[in-house]
């Protein structure tokens, strides 16, 4: 149970055979001294090291995907009001809260609003509950562009990267500048994160930031505005556009939807009356962190290796034909570069879910890092390890210049999941710990 416990609820865990010993190396004379700590996996009581799967998808391992989400909101939050190494003057720049859709491939079953907020009849005539299977399905799936709508998945990535290129043109533009003397008085930081709409196409959220030419660590020129930044980002997102395959007589090219939303952090409503704090946008981006084309659309969570599988997957009508019709493209040379068969299952889509710019704020990597760093001093009291004493530091870090730790170990991959017995031992943990997560005597 405290192997188990290590894992922190994780569903799915990676299981590793091998070793790991740590001995003290005297960097001066190069004598490695005896081992300091050793770890074997046979030694341990499920036969394997069991770490953490890291999954990010909510259908594969809920208790990791709460882990990612809880560091995405904590990144998004750090680039919105500091902290984490950015500055709390962030809070002063201009930012706004952006969403980018997709455009339209065929009417499909929505629940649209009037004035008021009160829902209108969808097109074929109906009500549709919130939960109702048939929204985001074709009202005629034989009119439907499936084609277009995977080529937009699998050009969506490129087509942000185009955006955000124009957007710093045309903000450079509206302040009398050229792009490079742009780069020395500004520079546009942010963070996104993709979304599938029931319809199954990708749609972004967006933090966008506009800082001093340093990043957050500098305020922005006199310039620059929430306004002004709107009516770039209205610019660049209208002009972006990416150059798709032509398949037979038909040249594809890919823009965003006319559906573009744009609102001042701390200036309007986010969803259903939720005021655009720092707080509510972190909280809204990171929810969408975790979930994928599964969540949306009822999609698969994990690639195909063959199209036949989808014949005995319980899946919409709608979601197997954006698969099929992925899986078809992907047989052709001239998109081989798209990987569509490989990300058939995502309807396309290849790219990373949540993306920043250097500067907006510290990364995943810092934040898992720290946790890391927590964990071996957690796992150094257990064994007994003290801290060094006030007067002892200026001693201790001498002695870390003239030693350091040789780490020796061999990991292979032996499998992952729990056994029934593992389990039921978790299940069991799981039922006997308490709110903060530590197990009960």
């Amino acid at each position: 149970m405290r192997q188990l416990a290590t894992l922190g609820g994780c569903t799915c865990p990676i299981r590793l055979a091998g070793y790991r010993t740590e001995h003290r190396l005297d960097t001066t004379t190069g004598e490695i001294g005896p081992a300091l700590h050793h770890l074997n996996s046979n030694d341990l009581p499920a036969g394997d090291l069991l770490v953490r799967c890291g999954n990010r998808r909510t259908t594969r391992c809920p208790t990791c995907a709460e882990t990612y989400r809880r560091d995405t909101y904590h990144l998004i939050t750090a680039g919105l009001r500091g902290g984490k190494g950015t500055p709390e003057q962030v809070t002063s720049h201009p930012r706004v809260f952006a969403t980018f859709t997709a455009p339209s491939f065929g009417p499909v079953h929505n629940r649209p609003t009037a004035s008021g907020g009160r829902t209108r009849p969808c097109r074929c005539g109906r009500h549709h509950d919130q939960e109702d299977a048939a929204l985001g399905t074709p009202l005629a799936p034989e009119r439907y562009d499936y084609e277009a709508a995977v080529l937009w998945n699998a050009h969506a990535g490129m087509l942000w990267r185009r955006f955000t290129i124009y957007l710093r043109r045309e903000i450079a533009c509206r302040a009398g500048l050229t792009q490079r003397e742009f780069a020395q008085h500004a520079r546009v930081s942010f963070a996104k994160v993709a979304e599938y709409q029931k319809r199954g196409a990708v749609h972004f959220h967006a933090v966008i930031r506009l800082d001093g030419p340093a990043g957050g660590d500098t305020p922005p020129p006199r310039w620059a505005g929430a306004e002004l930044l709107t009516d770039a980002i209205n610019a660049a997102a209208t002009k972006a556009t990416v150059t798709g395959p032509v398949l037979g007589e038909r040249a594809h090219s890919f823009a965003f939807g006319r559906q573009l939303d744009i609102r001042t952090i701390k200036g309007t409503d986010l969803d259903g009356g939720t005021a655009l704090t720092d707080r509510a946008v972190a909280a809204y981006i990171a929810k969408y962190a975790t979930k994928g084309a599964e969540t949306a659309t009822g999609t698969l969570d994990r690639p195909l290796k063959f199209v036949a599988e989808l014949a005995g997957l319980d899946i919409s009508a709608h979601a197997e034909r954006l698969i099929r019709t992925a899986w078809a493209l992907g047989a052709r040379k001239d998109l081989e570069h798209l990987r569509l068969r490989a990300w058939a299952h995502m309807l396309g889509f290849r790219g990373h879910f949540s993306t920043k710019t250097r500067r907006y704020s510290t990364t995943l990597g810092a934040l898992r890092e720290a946790r890391a760093q927590w964990r071996r001093f957690q796992a150094a009291i257990a064994r007994g390890d003290t801290s060094p004493q006030p007067h002892d530091q200026e001693q201790q870090e001498q002695q870390e210049q003239d030693e350091t730790t040789l780490v020796l170990a061999h990991w292979v991959y032996a499998g992952s999941g729990l056994s029934p017995t593992e389990q039921w031992l978790s299940a069991s943990l799981a039922a006997t710990s308490t709110p903060e997560g530590e197990v009960t005597q």
